[in-house]
């Protein structure tokens, strides 16, 4: 049974085009569970499975940069943690978690697991940056 996310409002952190990269990054993972869930050809699901996990990670390297690039303006304190975690999702996703070492199904549970762990996780902090009301790093 695939895995699903759903954005939460809770989690915006108040900016239209991360907002934006984070709902379609869910609701990506979820197209993977559609290819998981449907009727086609073991051939054709993983065809369309493959095409849609690209699409993810070009969207997730799209979004790590624009991420990296508003909250270094606004002096983002946690630059370099959210650079290492850019870096170790890269690593997973480039050399570990991929179709030759997981199934299609792990492969997609994982994607939303780690997502919404993302989106959840770095919520408050990144709102209060680019918000302007959190502690930015020393000049």
């Amino acid at each position: 049974m695939p895995n699903r996310v759903e954005w939460d409002p809770r989690h915006s952190v108040g900016n239209a085009d991360l907002d934006g990269q984070h709902r379609d990054i869910m609701a990506r993972c979820n197209a993977l569970g559609d290819c998981l869930a449907a009727p086609d050809t073991d051939s054709e699901a993983d065809r369309r499975f493959d095409q849609a996990f690209a699409e993810l990670m070009a969207l997730a390297r799209a979004h790590f940069a624009a991420e990296e690039v508003l909250l270094s303006a606004k002096g983002y304190a946690g630059l370099d943690d959210l650079r290492y975690e850019v870096e170790e999702f890269d690593f997973l996703a480039d050399e570990i978690v991929t179709t030759e070492n997981f199934d299609r199904q792990e492969l997609q549970s994982f994607l939303c697991l780690w997502w919404a762990g993302h989106v959840a996780g770095t919520a408050a902090e990144h709102r209060d940056c680019l918000a302007g009301s959190s502690p930015t790093a020393a000049p």
